[in-house]
C-alpha cells in the first residue's frame, strides 16, 4: 500500500516539476534573447534618426549632392538592417509562441492525468468510506507492525488527496498564466509584422529618392569627374606629406642611433625611447577599442578601393575613413600622443598629425585647430573644429598609420557607436 502511494506521489511531483521547468527555463532564455534583439533594434533606429538629421543638414542646399547619395545609401543599409532585426525578433517570437503552445499542451495533459488520478482516489474512498470498514481493515492485521503500517496508509492517503487538490489548482493557475502569455505573444507578433510592413514602405520610398538623386547627379558627370580628380590629387599630396614626415622621423632615428654607436632594430625602426615604446604598446593593446575622432557620426566612406556611388566603371581609393557628423562638431585625439605636424592642404583644409610611438593618426578637413606642433594631447582631447562645406556636409577624413604601413581605421576604433 505504502509503495503505491509513494509511486503516485512521485508521479504527481514529477509532473508539476516538469511543467514548471518546461515553462520557466526556455522563457527565461527567450526573454534574454528578446532583450538583445530589442536593444539592437533600438540602436539601429537611433542610427537612422541621426542619419536623417545629417541628411536634413545636407538638403539645405536644394541641389543634389554626392553626400546625399552617400547618406541615403547609409540610411537604406540601416533600414534593411532594421527590417532584418525585426524579422529576427519575429522568428524569436515564433519560437517562444511554439514553446508556450507546447507548455500549454503539456500542462493540459498533466491536469487531465491529475484529475483522472484524483477521480480514482475519490471512487476508491467512496467504496471504503465506512469507518467500520477501515477499522476492520486495521484490526485484521496479523501483527502490531502490520496494523501500524495500515494506519499510516490511511493517514498518508488523506494527506495525499489534499495534496492532489493543491497540485491541480497550482497547475491550473500556471496554465491560465501561459494562455494569457500566449495571447500577449500573438499580439506582439502582430505589432511587429505591422512595424515590418511600415519599414518596408519607408525603404521603398528611400530607394526611390536614392534613384532620383543618382539620376540628377549623373547629369553632372563632368563636374563629378573633375571633383574626383581634385580629390585624388589632394589625397596624393596628403600621403606625400605623411611619407615625408615618416622619412624625416626615420632619418632622425638613424642619426641619433649613429651618435650613440647603435642602430635602430627591425622591431624599433624609429629608435623609440622606453616611454615611446610603452605608448606604442598601449596603443596597440587598445586595438578595436579606441574612441572615434569625433563624438558622433556615421562612416560615410570606408577604407580601401570602392566603386564610385554614382559614376559607373569608376573606382575611388580611400587611405582612411570619412566620418560625416553634425555641423559644429569637434575633432578629438583618439589616444595620448604628441602633435608632430599641422599643415594646410587643398580640399583637406587644416590637417593635424599626431604620433603615438610608432603609430600616426591623421585628422583632416578641420576649419580651425586648437593645437600646435610639439603639443602633448590626451585621449578624447578636442584638437579642432570640423569644416562644414557649402552643401551642409560636415566630414572629417581620418587615417591611421603604423610606421610606413597604412591601417584600416575601422579595425582600430570602436565598432559600436
Amino acid at each position: 500500500m505504502t509503495t503505491f502511494l509513494s509511486s503516485r506521489s512521485m508521479k504527481v511531483f514529477l509532473l508539476l516539476l516538469l511543467a514548471l521547468t518546461y515553462a520557466a527555463v526556455p522563457e527565461a532564455k527567450s526573454q534574454d534573447k528578446k532583450t538583445q534583439l530589442q536593444n539592437r533594434k533600438a540602436k539601429i533606429e537611433q542610427d537612422i534618426s541621426y542619419t536623417n538629421k545629417l541628411l536634413s543638414e545636407t538638403k539645405k542646399n536644394k541641389q543634389a549632392s554626392l553626400n546625399q547619395v552617400v547618406l541615403l545609401n547609409k540610411k537604406i543599409s540601416k533600414r534593411q538592417e532594421l527590417i532584418n532585426a525585426i524579422n529576427g525578433e519575429i522568428s524569436s517570437l515564433d519560437m517562444r509562441i511554439q514553446q508556450t503552445n507546447d507548455t500549454i499542451e503539456e500542462l493540459t495533459n498533466n491536469i487531465k492525468t491529475l484529475k483522472d488520478e484524483y477521480a480514482r482516489m475519490i471512487y476508491s474512498a467512496q467504496k471504503n468510506r465506512s469507518s467500520y470498514t477501515r477499522l476492520m481493515f486495521i484490526f485484521s492485521a496479523k501483527n502490531f507492525n502490520q496494523a501500524y503500517q495500515r494506519l499510516k496508509y490511511f493517514q498518508q492517503y488523506s494527506s495525499y488527496r489534499k495534496n492532489q487538490v493543491r497540485v491541480i489548482k497550482e497547475t491550473q493557475i500556471l496554465l491560465a498564466g501561459k494562455v494569457s502569455l500566449l495571447q500577449k505573444q500573438k499580439t506582439d507578433k502582430q505589432s511587429l509584422k505591422s512595424s515590418e510592413e511600415s519599414e518596408k514602405q519607408k525603404l521603398a520610398r528611400e530607394k526611390s529618392e536614392q534613384d532620383k538623386t543618382v539620376r540628377q547627379l549623373t547629369q553632372k558627370e563632368r563636374q563629378l569627374l573633375k571633383k574626383l580628380r581634385e580629390d585624388e590629387r589632394s589625397a596624393k599630396k596628403l600621403e606625400q606629406s605623411i611619407q615625408k614626415l615618416i622619412a624625416a622621423e626615420l632619418k632622425k632615428a638613424r642619426e641619433t642611433a649613429k651618435k650613440a654607436g647603435t642602430k635602430p632594430t627591425a622591431a624599433n625602426v624609429f629608435g623609440l625611447t622606453p616611454s615611446e615604446i610603452k605608448l606604442s604598446s598601449n596603443f596597440a593593446g587598445n586595438k578595436g577599442k579606441l574612441p572615434w575622432p569625433t563624438e558622433r557620426g556615421v562612416v560615410s566612406a570606408t577604407f580601401g578601393e570602392h566603386p564610385h556611388p554614382v559614376l559607373k566603371g569608376i573606382k575611388t581609393k580611400n587611405n582612411g575613413i570619412d566620418i560625416t557628423t553634425s555641423a559644429g562638431s569637434s575633432a578629438r585625439a583618439i589616444f595620448d600622443g604628441e602633435v608632430t605636424s599641422t599643415i594646410k592642404l587643398p580640399n583637406y583644409n587644416n590637417v593635424i598629425i599626431i604620433r603615438h610611438g610608432e603609430f600616426l593618426t591623421v585628422y583632416s578637413n578641420l576649419s580651425q585647430i586648437s593645437v600646435k606642433k610639439g603639443d602633448k594631447v590626451s585621449t578624447k582631447q578636442r584638437i579642432g573644429s570640423i569644416e562644414t562645406d557649402e552643401n551642409g556636409k560636415t566630414t572629417i577624413h581620418f587615417e591611421l598609420w603604423k610606421g610606413k604601413v597604412l591601417q584600416n581605421p575601422e579595425a582600430w576604433i570602436l565598432r559600436s557607436r
